[in-house]
């Protein structure tokens, strides 16, 4: 594993242990270099996966990006990132366990805001104004209308 610090080559387990309800492992790790210490994570990759956007185009699957995408919605919101990252697990897992490579984006998205749902309804709803496209107050409304109404549901426009 490659410093992230000095970029040297050899670093040194210092600690391993299973998070994320045993689904990773987290290690801290350190460089034998400089001596900086960082964290990485190993996970089980079950097949590689390839998102079809709207516009057409194919890209890779990216759990980073999935993360950050989410940890945007629940910016300077008191939610436990331990939280954040099983409901992103989850998420993986579910496209995962379709049994198909090829995921479109609104799957993504669709996953991402019921789980939002669960978790938060201020994130929900800003993950909602970025995947939904909201371009007025109106839409806003319209959509938080619909919170209330007991017999809304996730759905794509």
């Amino acid at each position: 594993m490659q410093c992230p610090f000095c970029n040297n080559q050899e670093t040194q387990v210092r600690d391993s242990r299973p998070t994320e309800e045993n689904s990773a492992i987290r290690r801290r790790r350190q460089c034998l270099a400089c001596g900086g210490r960082f964290t990485t994570f190993e996970r089980i990759q079950m097949r590689d996966l390839t998102v079809l956007k709207r516009s057409g185009k194919r890209a890779p699957f990216d759990r980073d990006k999935l993360m950050r995408s989410v940890e945007i919605s629940v910016r300077k919101r008191s939610i436990d990132p331990d939280v954040l990252e099983k409901m992103v697990s989850g998420i993986v897992r579910q496209l995962e366990s379709t049994g198909e490579t090829d995921i479109p984006s609104n799957l993504i998205g669709s996953l991402i805001m019921a789980a939002l749902r669960e978790v938060d309804m201020v994130s929900y709803v800003r993950f909602a104004s970025v995947y939904k496209n909201f371009r007025e107050v109106k839409d806003f409304e319209d959509f938080v209308g619909e919170l209330g109404n007991p017999s809304s549901i996730i759905h794509d426009d």
